[in-house]
């Protein structure tokens, strides 16, 4: 369908975009691009061969047989238009990305809410740990691959499946993984009910012989796949095909268990990530993994070996003896999560530098970005990232601070510039302290910037 062929991109700097022009650099294509600005992803295609501008640029259409154009592209951009009038083959991200899944044997989707790209690196580090050279593509980077994508054999294809505009019922799996379903993306699916409704119509994509493993203790998630006859179910809670079992921390909040399979224990698994999430992260992995590859001591030293994917509580280094995190947490759940990952780190008080992630999130989620972000020690809140929006939504970053402060926590502040915000942290922040950055926006730059 696109061997040789010449493609432009529009939006190619995108995390999943990016992926899909590497990979299809692999079926000797030639391949054009524009985006907005230069980025690390941008810089690597074009290491590669592909010619990326970053100005409009109608010659690029003209000359492409495809034309591939991300969701955040909108109708009045001049290459897509342009690309309307002259009748070319067009395709949206997600359904490109989908036709590309058919010339895979196995195609391994993992999706949820939350946890998607950490869970992907994990199945992606089993695989490469069996020597079994997956096609990988996920929405962060993997130290691993040295990227968000790794080009191997058609045999297998790790895909992190987003649900936002229902995006993943593009896609063709084999195999899916849920891992939760919460109350994110309002503004495009409006409720809870529809989200559960959506990830029902994505289990009814895999074929009769698919694999579906699913989190047993979410219990939207079991919601959504009342209607599946066959499942593989993981959990702590629950009586589940996968379960840990007698769960414990070391000093770095990494965990220990007793992984059971079907009652029976089978093995100890040393995790190199924190959190009680990663352990649901991590059953889910060795659930589907195992369907796969029968060796347990394989899965469990991939994930021993472990360390994380970028932006999902990563250590950039240290600022006068402190630690310094970042996190690409942007949903209240997620900082939560984050919270209970700082709290059993060792440090004296904490500082989380939050960036709310769109005006419709944050009007959507206040109250409980109030209450979770309380919880820290000391808490600075960025301007609010626009992403695609405008605010239309009356809501600004002092209002998180004002909800904070009801909550009992009066040691939080708006800071509107990241300048500003290294300039405080600099002037306050105690040895041994931990620092840490919060929210998908560039707000990691901060912390970068405390490290450099």
């Amino acid at each position: 369908m696109f061997t040789n062929k010449k493609i432009h991109m529009i939006g190619i700097g995108g995390v999943s975009m990016s992926g899909i022009a590497d990979i299809l650099l692999s079926y000797n294509c030639e391949i054009t691009g524009y985006d907005v600005k230069e980025s690390e992803l941008t810089k690597k295609l074009a290491s590669k061969g592909i010619k990326i501008s970053y100005e409009i640029n109608l010659k690029n259409i003209e000359n492409a047989d495809i034309v591939i154009y991300t969701a955040a592209i909108k109708d009045d951009n001049e290459e897509l238009a342009y690309a309307k009038k002259l009748n070319k083959e067009l395709y949206e991200r997600s359904v490109f990305f989908g036709l590309m899944m058919k010339n895979y044997k196995n195609v391994l989707c993992i999706s949820g809410t939350h946890g998607k790209s950490t869970t992907s690196g994990m199945v992606s580090s089993i695989f490469m740990e069996a020597k079994l050279n997956p096609t990988i593509q996920i929405g962060a980077i993997l130290p691993l691959i040295g990227g968000n994508d790794h080009v191997g054999d058609k045999e297998y294809f790790i895909a992190e499946a987003c649900e936002y505009v229902d995006s993943f019922l593009d896609f063709f799996p084999t195999a899916e993984i849920i891992l939760n379903i919460d109350n994110d993306h309002l503004d495009y699916f409006g409720n809870l009910d529809n989200i559960i409704k959506s990830f029902n119509r994505y289990t009814k994509l895999l074929p009769d012989n698919g694999i579906l493993v699913i989190n047993a203790d979410d219990e939207n998630t079991l919601i959504a796949t009342k209607d599946s006859k066959k499942k593989i179910t993981y959990g702590i809670e629950n009586s589940a095909n996968y379960m840990a079992k007698n769960i414990d921390f070391d000093e770095n909040g990494h965990a220990r268990y007793d992984l059971y399979i079907n009652n029976e224990m089978k093995i100890n698994v040393s995790l190199g990530v924190s959190g009680i999430h990663n352990v649901y992260n991590s059953l889910a992995a060795i659930a589907l993994s195992h369907q796969y590859i029968l060796d347990l001591e394989i899965i469990t030293k991939a994930l021993s070996n472990y360390h994380g994917v970028g932006r999902r509580f990563e250590l950039l280094g240290t600022f006068n003896n402190c630690p310094v995190y970042d996190d690409y947490a942007h949903h209240p759940s997620e900082i939560k999560t984050t919270y209970e990952s700082v709290k059993k780190t060792k440090h004296k008080e904490n500082w989380a530098i939050f960036q709310p992630h769109t005006y419709s999130r944050t009007k959507d989620h206040l109250n409980e970005f109030g209450e979770v972000l309380a919880k820290f020690d000391h808490v600075i809140i960025a301007e609010i990232y626009a992403a695609r929006e405008e605010n239309i939504y009356n809501v600004s970053g002092q209002d998180i601070v004002n909800l904070i402060r009801k909550n009992g926590n009066e040691k939080a502040i708006y800071i509107e510039s990241f300048e500003k915000i290294e300039e405080y942290i600099k002037e306050n922040v105690q040895e041994n302290d931990l620092i840490i950055t919060i929210g998908a926006g560039p707000v990691n730059e901060v912390a970068k910037a405390l490290v450099k």
